[in-house]
């Protein structure tokens, strides 16, 4: 199973509109916002109550847009933003930057989403209207967190959550002095500058 996953993930970097035959339950995520929501797809047997491991697994091609993901829950969804993001650890702050030659913050967000043919705002302050709020205690991985910093009025840097524990909530961002890089809320300036955090998976 686990090489049929890695397959599908190499895939959909690729292409939106994938067709495959196994015996894993595909499931659509769905480019609509404000929330992404993940809906079951039906195999295309003779009765759709059914599944048939041996008969092929077709796209609900009502949204040509849609993503395909072989698992059935978010979670799935959520550690392959992670782990795209992640491959971007190192790389320099640029401002107004979207490639591995330097990203800001929402050009880091913007652009792994984007890997998934999936188009958000291009601001972190457009970006704070999608999805839906959430309390920082039931923070998940894959969501959005916010701030607002140097003396500004409104949301001006974004990151994406990875890593949820106990008593530490620790995201991933494009910082002006460390490029991308993991911080932790705990640390005391994001404690200080922090907004709220948005749900776009789910």
């Amino acid at each position: 199973m686990k090489s049929i996953l890695k397959i599908t993930v190499l895939l959909l970097v690729c292409s939106s509109k994938l067709f495959a035959a196994n015996g894993t339950n595909y499931v659509v995520l769905k480019k609509t916002l404000p929330l992404f929501h993940i809906d079951s797809v039906k195999t295309n047997t003779t009765d759709p109550n059914k599944t048939d491991p041996k008969k092929t697994f077709a796209l609900n091609t009502k949204n040509e847009a849609d993503i395909i993901i072989s698992e059935m829950d978010e979670s799935y969804v959520a550690e392959q933003l992670i782990n795209v993001a992640s491959d971007n650890l190192g790389i320099v702050y640029r401002a107004g930057g979207t490639t591995k030659n330097g990203f800001d913050c929402s050009g880091l967000i913007f652009s792994t989403f984007r890997k998934f043919d999936i188009t958000l705002p291009r601001s972190s302050n457009e970006m704070a209207l999608i999805g839906s709020k959430t309390d920082l205690k039931n923070a998940k991985k894959g969501d959005l967190v916010f701030f607002v910093n140097r003396g500004q009025h409104h949301i001006n840097h974004v990151g994406m959550v990875v890593e949820v524990t106990e008593d530490d909530v620790k995201f991933i961002h494009s910082s002006t002095n460390s490029g991308v890089v993991i911080s932790s809320m705990n640390e005391p300036y994001y404690k200080r500058t922090f907004v709220q955090i948005n749900r776009v998976v789910e």
